[in-house]
């Protein structure tokens, strides 16, 4: 068995027999030819396995699987055009309409209106908890309940979730509990460990790490028992579109084939292979690189807790913060590089911080090798309320950083010229 590093050199691939190519090839296509017609048939009614169509597999996209998985310790995966679409495919492919979900309530601001709004619309509730109460979750618990989604270190402020204190209380309700692990990934964290049945991936971000390819993922752990559960019916019944074919059935791959052979099938938000073959070659260096922007981080995060210009600092690695004790029992390795800090002067001084800087720019992402800065309150979580903006633990003069992996000097010297700036 090998380790994480180099897992994300080698997991899934050997050179294949065409060419020996030592790097995985780029499969450009659309389609794929079959054997005959039987192949054919097969194919079609998940008799055997194998390529159909690019909207359901690739070979390039299935390495792409076959190595995240490997990284967090599931079974398998699957790849979507974008961590949006990892968020609803995996929430459509358990609910449907009159059913409930309840999500931790910070979470990307996007996702928040995705899961109270959009979702609504379709017909499916989503109830929103506080992560820093995990009996929260146990209240909001009924009949109707699907599944119980958080993500791992919270968007923006980098709160660190109890994940075996909610996943107990999923699974003692019967409730798949589904981790997005963005921002820690495996790397830094690997959510089966402490209990999570599915894993989310926005590749976009630190997968990737290069700002250059969109892309999500949910990767299985296997774990979750669908057969013969009540909160599942659709999972334990004959689906009509493939020949009654019963899910449950297929063990372990319940949810995965269903994910793919149904939901995508039908929604079609599958990944670009160009995309997937960007993402490996980032993710090479995953671990080198996240180590370096967790190191990075928590000397801008001291240096900001410290500095006379700034009220208070959000960063889970510093002693001060009070998911200290929760990120020494789950981020051991660090504590990634997204997070939050209030600026003293108001609005005025936090748009006068960012517009100040020279080699942080302000941008609508994170993840990305560069040290990037943004408002929350104005941008990615601009569309929320002001009291789902309070529940988040965002205010006017909140500013979200994500430091990359450039000289921490170079970091620092930008930061505080920029923090000078403000205050004048």
């Amino acid at each position: 068995m090998y380790q994480l590093e180099t897992n994300a050199v080698h997991a899934g691939y050997q050179p294949e027999a065409t060419t020996h190519s030592n790097v995985p090839p780029l499969y450009m296509t659309t389609a794929y030819s079959f054997d005959n017609v039987e192949h054919a048939r097969k194919l079609f009614a998940l008799e055997e396995g194998g390529n159909i169509y690019t909207r359901l597999q690739n070979p390039t996209t299935d390495l792409l699987e076959a190595r995240v998985s490997a990284l967090e310790g599931g079974i398998g995966a699957l790849a979507l055009a974008s961590g949006h679409a990892a968020i609803v495919h995996t929430l459509l492919t358990i609910a449907r309409e009159g059913d409930e979900i309840i999500s931790a309530n910070t979470i990307y601001g996007g996702a928040i209106n995705l899961l109270g709004k959009t979702f609504k619309r379709m017909g499916i509730t989503v109830h929103f908890a506080s992560t820093d109460d995990p009996e929260t979750f146990r209240a909001l618990i009924n009949d109707k309940t699907r599944a119980i989604f958080v993500e791992a270190i919270g968007n923006p402020t980098a709160n660190v979730c109890d994940l075996e204190a909610i996943a107990d209380i999923a699974h003692e309700n019967g409730l798949p509990f589904i981790v997005d692990n963005t921002f820690a990934t495996p790397a830094l964290l690997r959510p089966f460990e402490h209990g999570a049945d599915l894993i989310i991936h926005s590749s976009t971000k630190y997968l990737s790490g290069n700002g250059t390819a969109m892309g999500g993922l949910v990767v299985d752990s296997g774990k979750f028992v669908w057969k013969g559960n009540p909160r599942f019916a659709e999972m334990n019944a004959p689906d009509p579109s493939y020949h009654g074919v019963v899910f449950a059935d297929l063990g372990e791959q319940a949810f995965l084939v269903k994910a793919r052979a149904l939901t995508l099938r039908d929604l079609g938000s599958c990944q670009s292979p160009f995309n997937a073959w960007v993402t490996m070659l980032g993710m090479e260096t995953l671990a080198l690189r996240m180590e370096r922007h967790s190191e990075n981080a928590l000397k801008v995060a001291e240096f900001l807790e410290s500095h006379p210009a700034v009220e208070r600092v959000d960063y889970p690695g510093l002693p001060s913060s009070r998911y200290y004790p929760l990120s020494q029992k789950y981020l051991k390795k660090g504590a990634s590089a997204v997070f939050t800090f209030e600026i003293k002067g108001g609005r005025e001084a936090g748009a006068r911080f960012c517009d100040s800087l020279k080699l942080l720019r302000i941008v609508a992402n994170l993840g990305d090798s560069r040290s990037m800065v943004s408002h929350p309150a104005t941008t990615t979580h601009s569309q929320l309320s002001d009291e789902q903006l309070i529940a988040a633990g965002i205010s006017a003069t909140t500013i979200r950083l994500s430091i990359g992996i450039e000289h921490i000097d170079d970091i620092l010297a930008d930061i505080k010229q920029a923090l000078d700036a403000s205050q004048k």
